[in-house]
């Protein structure tokens, strides 16, 4: 009998054939075990999401962008031995965010599973929505100083000033312990779930969101308030009069005033979006014949992985900012790499940059996520013999121009350190364009699995 080394397929699981076999000359059979032609080695698959690096090109970075300025050596090292491409995550009739880029990327076409970003992140958060039920994101938001009406106020930061998580609470709560308040939610029939951070959710029963337009508070910094709040027929009126009532209450409380105080923006008023109704995701298992986990501080992609049956890994310090604990989340990766055979490593501070007009920020968090986070994992991965492939990719365009989102196509580079392309070059804008172009994110994980080629 022809023996071979257990090896694995590109799902992870042993996988062999048996082949019944006529010996000539006797009149005898043998049965000989083969490996499946299409077999890999037991390969380590690491999947690394940063979080709105890709841009267009900026002016105070001489026409070149983020990308293309950042030190990413590890990365460019990568993309010069690996596969580099540009792909679509965000289909044009969906919103350009991560709500629908980090779907495609997990292997789940948008325009099929995605009914709105807030009943993902309520996943993370253990919240369970009935039939009936939508749940929104309530931002904690920073609207101008001024005596005038609130409508002609500017949304100054989505996240009131990168809002820290004992603030957030004592924000919250000084909202939700105003009688006013508590009533008015209670005949809205609405919810909010608190969290230490500027991301709340607001889950409304017997609710009907059809034909309201919210819009994300982020895609309109600077603007005034009035002509993005909650529209579109008569039952957008008591988010928009919820809106007002939490910017009166909120916008001299004590609690807001210490923050002015202490010169940072204040957290005086709220903003609803992100608006959806209860999904269900396919099994990752079912679909991909692997377990996995996903380290992140953003409850959007923790929730998708839960969804997914992924284990989710939060990480003390992980803040979703540029201070976030980058050793943390490091060894957090690597504890879950000898544990599962998938792992995905999401990294929020170049998009949270972006949002906050810091560009030195961005290439902070960008060569960060280079020197920090993947260059160690790939030396632990050398240093311990496993094979490994890596996906990395940002999910959607972050623009300087704007603050906002982008929908055109990103780069992305597929590494496996068991060869060498000879590709030459680096990661950015550029090179993904003149690479090969995949329409439909959604293929990203069966190329890095590799169960589809490039076509």
């Amino acid at each position: 009998m022809d023996r071979q080394k257990n090896r694995r397929s590109a799902a992870g699981a042993p996988f062999f054939f048996l082949s019944i076999t006529r010996l000539k000359n006797f009149p005898i059979y043998a049965i000989i075990i083969k490996s499946n032609p299409k077999e890999v080695p037991f390969t380590k698959y690491l999947l690394v999401i940063g979080d709105g690096m890709a841009d267009d090109p900026v002016p105070q970075l001489g026409n070149k962008t983020p990308l293309q300025t950042a030190a990413i050596p590890t990365i460019d090292r990568m993309a010069g031995m690996g596969l580099v491409g540009s792909v679509v995550n965000c289909p044009p009739s969906l919103p350009a965010g991560s709500e629908t880029a980090i779907l495609s990327i997990f292997g789940c076409d948008p325009r099929k599973y995605f009914t709105g970003r807030s009943p993902m992140e309520a996943a993370a958060a253990g919240i369970a929505m009935r039939p009936g039920d939508a749940a929104f994101r309530c931002n904690l938001v920073s609207f101008e100083d001024g005596d005038m009406p609130m409508e002609e106020k500017r949304i100054l930061s989505h996240s009131a000033g990168s809002i820290d998580g004992a603030s957030a609470l004592a924000a919250v709560e000084a909202l939700s312990s105003e009688p006013r308040f508590a009533r008015a939610m209670e005949e809205a029939r609405m919810e909010l779930h608190r969290f230490p951070a500027f991301r709340q959710i607001a889950v409304q029963h017997e609710s009907d969101i059809r034909g309201i337009r919210f819009t994300p508070p982020h895609d309109h910094l600077g603007e005034p308030i009035g002509q993005h709040l909650p529209t579109g027929n008569a039952r957008a009126q008591v988010f928009a009069d919820l809106m007002r009532l939490a910017h009166e209450i909120l916008d001299h409380h004590p609690v807001t005033e210490k923050r002015r105080k202490a010169g940072k923006l204040p957290a005086n008023g709220i903003w609803f979006w992100a608006e959806g109704t209860a999904v269900e995701l396919p099994s990752f298992r079912e679909q991909y014949g692997m377990d996995g986990a996903v380290v992140s501080a953003v409850p959007l992609c923790h929730g998708i992985g839960v969804l997914r049956g992924l284990e989710m890994v939060e990480v003390e310090g992980a803040t979703g900012e540029l201070d976030t604990n980058f050793a943390g989340k490091l060894e957090a990766v690597w504890e879950k790499l000898n544990q599962y055979d998938f792992v995905c490593l999401h990294l929020e501070a170049p998009d949270e940059c972006t949002h906050n007009g810091d560009l030195p920020g961005k290439l902070q968090a960008i060569e960060w996520l280079d020197s920090k986070l993947i260059k160690p994992l790939l030396g632990r991965l050398e240093d311990a013999g496993m094979d490994h492939r890596v996906l990395v990719l940002s999910d959607h365009k972050t623009l300087t121009a704007t603050r906002g989102h982008g929908s055109d196509p990103v780069p992305f580079l597929i590494y496996d350190s068991r060869g060498d392309s000879g590709r030459g070059g680096g990661y950015d804008e550029h090179a993904g364009e003149a690479g090969p172009f995949v329409k439909n994110g959604c293929r990203l994980l069966d190329m890095l699995f590799e169960r589809e080629e490039l076509s």
